[in-house]
C-alpha cells in the first residue's frame, strides 16, 4: 500500500466550506461568457432524473449557478455541436465530450460483465446497430418500442440491446427528446481523436480522481470516490499521482485532499442565494452535505407520502454560503406555490423569498403562493416579502 505523505494545511471547517461553494460555482461572479457549457466542463458532470417540478435537475443545476438563463439555451448547450454525452458517472449524467476517453475503463469493465438483470434476445443486438447506422440517430421507440408492457423495467428486446450499446460504448445518447434518449452511433457522435483515445485503467481513474478533487475543492476519499462512482480501492490506487494535495480539515476527523489551486488564493466574492434541486453536485452526497453545512438532505419523492417530512421534492435553499431552509415546489398555471417551505428562523426569511421569487421568474410564474411553513409564525412576514419582491 501506498504511504501518502502527511498533511502540511490545514483549513477551517469555514475555510473548506468556501472553498467547496468557489468549486462548485456557488461563490464568486459566475463564468457568463462560458455559459452552460462552462458550468458543465466546471462541475465535471451534471445529473439527470425524471422528476420535474420546477424543471428538470440539469435545467436546475445551471440556473443556480447563473441565474435565469432559457431552458431552451440549456438544453441547446449540452446537446449541440458534439459537446456532451451521458453516460454512467454519479448516476446517469451529461458529460463533457472531452471526457469519453476517460470512461473507457467503465466501458471495459461492463463488457467484462456480460450477464445482466435483463434477457438479450439473439441478434438483437447487432440489429440495433445495423438499424442506426442505416437511419441515424433514433428513440428506443423509433427503433422497435421501448417496453414490452406498461411496466417500468419490463423492457423490449430492442431496448435492452440499445441500452447494452450504450454501456459497451458503441452507442452514445446524443440528446434527450421528450425525455426519451436519442441514440446514435459513438463512431459518428464522439470526435475521431477522442473515439480511439483508450487509456489504460490507471491513466482513466487517475483523470477522474483529479477531476473530481477539481470540482468538490477539497473531499474526503469517500467524497472523491463517490463523485464518479469510484471504488475506494480505485481512490487509492491512483490518488498519490492525481495532483490533488494532503490537507486536514478541522472538524471532519478524516483525511482529505484539495485541489492545489483552490488553495492558492482565499474563496472572495458573491454568494449566491437560490434554490438547489436535490441531485446538485454541492448536496447529492448526503454525509458530505451533513459534514459541510450541518444540514440532513433526503429526498422524499420515493418516501410513501406520509412518512415525508420535506415535501416531495423539497430543495435546499442557499444563501450567505449556508443551507437556510428548504421549499417543496410546485406549479398551477403562472402561480408557484410553496407547498411547504422550511425556515433557519426568521434570518432565512428574506433569503428564501428571494430564492423563490427569482425562480418563479425564471418558469414564468407571476406570483408565489405560501401554502405551509413549519414554523406557522413564519408565514406572514415570508408573503410580505414576496408580496415585495414580486410587486
Amino acid at each position: 500500500m501506498t504511504t501518502l505523505p502527511r498533511p502540511t494545511t490545514t483549513l477551517t471547517a469555514d475555510d473548506a466550506r468556501r472553498i467547496v461553494l468557489r468549486a462548485q460555482g456557488l461563490l464568486g461572479a459566475p463564468d457568463r461568457r462560458a455559459g452552460v457549457r462552462g458550468v458543465l466542463r466546471h462541475l465535471g458532470a451534471v445529473q439527470l432524473d425524471t422528476i420535474s417540478v420546477l424543471a428538470r435537475s440539469h435545467e436546475l443545476v445551471p440556473y443556480a449557478r447563473l441565474g435565469a438563463v432559457g431552458r431552451q439555451t440549456v438544453e441547446a448547450a449540452y446537446w449541440t455541436d458534439a459537446h456532451a454525452f451521458e453516460y454512467w458517472s454519479h448516476a446517469a449524467c451529461i458529460l463533457p465530450i472531452e471526457e469519453w476517453p476517460h470512461f473507457a475503463f467503465r466501458r471495459r469493465a461492463y463488457r467484462d460483465r456480460p450477464h445482466w438483470h435483463h434477457d438479450l434476445p439473439e441478434g438483437a443486438y447487432d440489429q440495433v446497430i445495423k438499424q442506426l447506422r442505416a437511419e441515424g440517430p433514433l428513440t428506443a421507440t423509433e427503433l422497435g418500442g421501448a417496453k414490452k408492457t406498461n411496466d417500468w423495467w419490463d423492457w423490449s428486446g430492442t431496448k435492452v440491446a440499445v441500452e447494452r450499446a450504450l454501456m459497451y460504448g458503441e452507442v452514445v445518447c446524443v440528446e434527450r427528446r421528450g425525455w426519451k434518449r436519442v441514440y446514435d452511433l459513438a463512431e459518428r457522435a464522439v470526435p475521431d481523436t477522442l473515439l480511439h483515445d483508450e487509456l489504460d485503467d490507471t491513466e482513466c481513474l487517475r483523470r477522474l480522481v483529479r477531476l473530481a478533487g477539481e470540482s468538490l475543492g477539497v473531499g474526503t476519499r469517500a467524497d472523491i470516490a463517490d463523485y464518479h462512482r469510484l471504488k475506494a480501492e480505485q481512490v487509492d490506487a491512483v490518488i498519490a499521482d492525481s495532483g490533488l494535495v494532503p490537507v486536514e480539515v478541522e472538524g471532519w476527523g478524516r483525511p482529505a485532499w484539495a485541489d492545489p489551486a483552490a488553495l492558492a488564493a482565499p474563496p472572495r466574492g458573491r454568494h449566491r442565494t437560490t434554490l438547489l434541486s436535490p441531485f446538485d453536485s454541492l448536496i447529492w452526497e448526503r454525509a458530505r452535505t451533513e459534514r459541510i453545512f450541518g444540514f440532513t438532505h433526503r429526498l422524499e419523492a420515493y418516501v410513501p407520502r406520509p412518512k415525508r417530512i420535506h415535501g416531495y421534492f423539497a430543495m435546499p435553499v442557499l444563501a450567505g454560503g449556508r443551507l437556510v431552509g428548504r421549499v417543496d415546489p410546485a406549479r398551477e398555471g403562472r402561480t408557484l406555490v410553496a407547498k411547504q417551505v422550511t425556515l433557519d428562523g426568521p434570518k432565512a426569511v428574506r433569503a428564501v423569498a428571494q430564492a423563490l421569487a427569482e425562480a418563479a421568474t425564471w418558469v414564468n410564474c407571476t406570483n408565489v403562493r405560501v401554502e405551509r411553513v413549519d414554523a406557522p409564525e413564519l408565514r406572514e412576514p415570508l408573503t410580505r416579502e414576496l408580496a415585495g419582491l414580486l410587486g
